[in-house]
Formats: structure tokens, C-alpha cells, sequence
């Protein structure tokens, strides 16, 4: 048996005093406005540092408070190892200042019938894309939920889709696709670029998510097409960047917050 993943980015990209950090939270969330009408199925919210990308995440994550969500999968790309497809933890619990997380070991069984999931520990152990969206679920889900963590290496949206359609559910499952928009551009660029990445996603049109538009790009792309062929509706939510959050408008990064329902 696999240890617990020990939180790898507490103290860094947010507080690791539960206090602290519930604080910060619910203060981003408190700072939402409520424009869903209903609970989303789907989410797509940045993993910077909470000075950073936070307030953003926020505004995401208070449109599920209170949502009666037993499972939560989710994609975040790898940034710190290479994998090959995807890859899941081996471990049954992934530590946070606020509480452990486990995993739900029998969706996890599901997609790893597909030859391309692999279980790899080590892509899990030092990656934050995942890890920042704990907090949140964990001060927005009333009950205790599953999580179905995969690192996204390079695969292809067609084997992410797979795996989506897998694991898509019903109203117990949500689905997070863990990104950040353009990444060090001047604050104009940035602009342009992450207009354009929302407006291919409100559309549904994974085609408009090109390379370097978003980190999580290929999550991103087998979402759309997901939730297109769902009849699903994508709305941004909020979307900024860098330079709004923490200043600066030199290599900024951008940051978006969607739902669909």
C-alpha cells in the first residue's frame, strides 16, 4: 500500500495553516457572484499560487458550494514529470491542511483498463496543478467525495475523451480540468490570446485551444467535445491574468474560471 501524498506546495502556493488557508478560501469565495442557476457538471479553473490566481479559481468554485458531488475527477497537465499518457497515484489518499482526500480506487480501476493510463506515483508526488483545487472542493462539497486525479502527459484528446466518457457519470460526478491560459506574454498580448481561448470555449470549439493558449490544453480540447455532444453550454466566469491579480504587465499569465451545464 502506497503512502499518502503528502501536500507538496502548502506554504508555497497557498498557507499551510488550516486556518489560514479556510480563511482565504472562503474570502475568494465570498467575493463570487452566484450566475450558474444550477450546479455545473464541469468545471475549468486555473492552479497558480492563490495571490496569483485565487480570486479567479473562486469564482468557479462557489457555483458548486453546497453541491451533493460524490466524486470529483480531474485533469491537470504534468509539469514536473514526463508521462507518457496519464497517469494516476498509487496511493488511497492525498494529504491537505484542511484533510485528506481520497481516492476512489474503483473509478481509478475503470480507466485503467485503457493501456495508455498508467499508475505512476511519481508524476503525482511534487505536481500542484491538482493539488491547489483540493482546498477549494474541500470548503465547497458538503459531504465527503472521491477524487480520480490524472497527470495529463502527452496524450491525445481522443484518449482523454475516452476517459471522460468513462468516468462522466451523472450529478455525482463533477469534472475539473485543472489550467492556466497564455503564459508570458505583455499584458496587451495576453489580452488578445486569452480572449480568444474563452471565446473557443464558450463555443464548444476545442479547434479554437491552440498550443500555448492553455497549459491544459489537450483536457481542455476533450471537454469541449464532451460537452458538445452532451448539449452542454460553456460561460466564463471570470478571467484575468498576472497583472490584474498581483501586478505587472510583463509576462503576465492568464487565468480563466468556466462552467458548463
Amino acid at each position: 500500500m502506497s503512502a499518502p501524498r503528502v501536500a507538496a506546495v502548502a506554504g508555497r502556493f497557498y498557507p499551510g495553516h488550516p486556518v489560514e488557508l479556510a480563511a482565504l478560501v472562503d474570502e475568494f469565495l465570498a467575493a463570487a457572484t452566484d450566475v450558474c442557476g444550477g450546479v455545473p457538471k464541469a468545471l475549468i479553473v486555473p492552479h497558480a499560487g492563490y495571490l496569483f490566481s485565487g480570486p479567479v479559481a473562486g469564482a468557479a468554485y462557489a457555483q458548486i458550494r453546497g453541491a451533493p458531488v460524490e466524486r470529483v475527477v480531474m485533469f491537470g497537465p504534468a509539469h514536473r514529470w514526463s508521462v507518457a499518457g496519464l497517469a494516476l497515484p498509487a496511493t488511497q489518499t492525498f494529504e491537505t491542511p484542511l484533510g485528506p482526500v481520497p481516492i476512489d480506487a474503483q473509478a481509478a480501476a475503470r480507466a485503467l483498463q485503457y493501456d495508455f493510463v498508467e499508475t505512476i506515483d511519481a508524476a503525482h508526488l511534487s505536481e500542484h496543478a491538482i493539488e491547489v483545487q483540493l482546498p477549494f472542493l474541500l470548503r465547497c462539497l458538503p459531504q465527503a467525495f472521491g477524487l480520480v486525479p490524472f497527470v495529463v502527459g502527452q496524450a491525445t484528446t481522443a484518449q482523454v475523451g475516452q476517459v471522460l466518457d468513462a468516468l462522466w457519470g451523472g450529478p455525482e460526478t463533477l469534472i475539473v480540468v485543472s489550467s492556466d491560459l497564455s503564459h508570458f506574454h505583455d499584458y496587451d498580448t495576453a489580452q488578445f490570446l486569452d480572449t480568444a481561448t474563452s471565446a473557443a470555449i464558450e463555443s464548444l470549439s476545442p479547434q479554437g485551444v491552440h498550443e500555448g493558449s492553455a497549459c491544459g490544453r489537450v483536457a481542455i480540447q476533450a471537454l469541449l467535445t464532451a460537452a458538445d455532444q452532451r448539449g452542454l453550454a460553456a460561460r466564463t466566469v471570470d478571467r484575468r491574468n498576472s497583472g490584474d491579480t498581483a501586478g505587472g504587465r510583463d509576462e503576465v499569465v492568464g487565468y480563466g474560471a468556466y462552467i458548463f451545464g
